[in-house]
């Protein structure tokens, strides 16, 4: 393995222990638990079964009682129900805590004093009204649980506001199906697409110098492409602070005629520095990107699938570029239908993954958990090659039925869970 590789497979290993670290209920923070207490229960019964019940959830929070009033200004707030006969009270809390933040409300009950029964009936009336919301009641394991994955939820929704995805140059012509609508991305997620002029890029790129790169090249036209390469990486790196970019979607083909080269490996490195980067302008692909980043840390391998197989439920994708944070090592070979610029072959450790895929107007999505059972090299495919076995076969139907587009985003773990929670 080389220094390189070795690099990125230390980052992803550091990255992936985070996050475990934080979905094991090891790592919490600005998580608020307010209460609605009925007058009629006994306030020093209720007060020992409340500091009972919190203690055993094994989660770090701030305790705020009744008293609402910093209410929506945590990454996580949830109402504990500790007794019965609080419907009315919630009832009038209600127009308050709307005003200070949209989103779902989340309900916690131990279940004593008839608790889960007024949640019930609480609950009943936010969907009557056209809210959404849950009811946190379980075992202690289940509860921590359920908060962990509920504040990493509410965090990427947060994270989501006012972010900024850089559109450099319109949609490839191949995605008739792959278009969005700023406005209405922009209402159902706070995401703000920034349209920058395919020009800009080229005029950014022609100024910027190219330098001597270490990396190791298996062949002398791929050896006289890295600076190209690099390059194009610098310059979209000067795109991202001067559009104050968080994720950006290339129209990578035209580098093929303009600058004789690829985007490949810019992509690959600005996933890895936590730019969220997309091949052939396809927003709906880096939308779906940017969720899973804001959820998982990893903005997952934009592919198509090559092959499917309905009965095994097997499937081919491939692409061009991946993540350098998302493999165990690489190869760089030439861009797939073009024979020349930078392409990655990377090669993804075999285990769970997700497959996830947002519509352009967020109106549909797709999710499968699947097993990576392999990377391949095949010469004729995208040089990044991964053959996943879905774990319900039925869902091979989607792809030749009702696909939202052909790329589909390809991330490590099963996230299901939380994926369908954020959406």
């Amino acid at each position: 393995m080389s220094e390189n590789a070795k690099y990125h497979h230390y980052y992803l290993l550091i990255s992936f222990l985070i996050i475990t670290f934080a979905q094991n209920k090891m790592l919490v923070a600005d998580i608020a638990i307010y209460t609605l207490t009925s007058g009629l229960h006994d306030e020093q019964a209720v007060e020992a079964a409340t500091k009972e019940f919190l203690n055993g959830l094994n989660v770090e929070f701030v305790f705020r009682g009744n008293d609402f009033a910093d209410y929506g200004s945590h990454a996580l707030e949830l109402i504990y129900v500790r007794t019965g006969g609080t419907e009315g009270l919630f009832k009038e809390l209600l127009p308050e805590l709307q005003r200070k933040k949209s989103g779902p409300l989340y309900l916690l009950t131990s279940g004593k004093s008839n608790s889960l029964a007024a949640s019930m009936e609480i609950m009943s009336f936010l969907r009557q009204q056209g809210l959404e919301g849950e009811i946190i009641h379980g075992d202690a394991v289940y509860i921590c649980r359920r908060i962990m994955l509920l504040r990493q939820v509410e965090t990427a929704r947060q994270q989501l506001q006012g972010c900024r995805l850089g559109i450099i140059g319109e949609p490839s012509d191949w995605l008739i199906s792959s278009r969005t609508d700023a406005d209405i991305v922009r209402q159902k997620t706070g995401i703000e697409l920034v349209k920058i002029p395919m020009d800009e890029l080229l005029m950014t790129i022609s100024v910027t110098p190219q330098r001597e790169v270490s990396e190791k090249a298996p062949t002398e036209a791929i050896r006289q492409a890295l600076p190209g390469a690099q390059q194009i990486h610098e310059a979209l790196r000067i795109i991202v602070t001067r559009h104050k970019l968080q994720g950006l979607t290339l129209r990578c083909f035209d580098l093929l005629t303009s600058v004789r080269n690829t985007g490949c490996l810019a992509l690959a490195q600005l996933n890895a520095e936590g730019i969220a980067a997309g091949c052939e302008g396809d927003v709906p692909a880096l939308l779906s990107m940017m969720i899973a980043k804001t959820l998982v840390g990893v903005g997952g391998f934009q592919a198509n699938p090559a092959s499917i197989d309905p009965e095994t439920g097997e499937m081919v994708f491939a692409h061009c570029t991946i993540g350098l944070n998302m493999v165990e090592r690489y190869e760089l070979d030439t861009h797939f239908e073009s024979g020349i610029g930078v392409g990655i072959r990377g090669y993804m450790k075999p285990g769970p993954v997700t497959i996830f895929k947002v519509s352009g107007d967020m109106t549909r999505h797709f999710i499968a958990e699947g097993e990576l059972l392999r990377c391949e090299a095949k010469a004729d495919l995208c040089r990044t090659q991964m053959v996943i076995r879905l774990n319900d076969k039925r869902q091979t139907g989607y792809f030749l039925t009702e696909p939202i587009g052909n790329h589909h985003i390809i991330l490590p773990g099963n996230l299901k869970e939380i994926l369908m929670k954020v959406l």
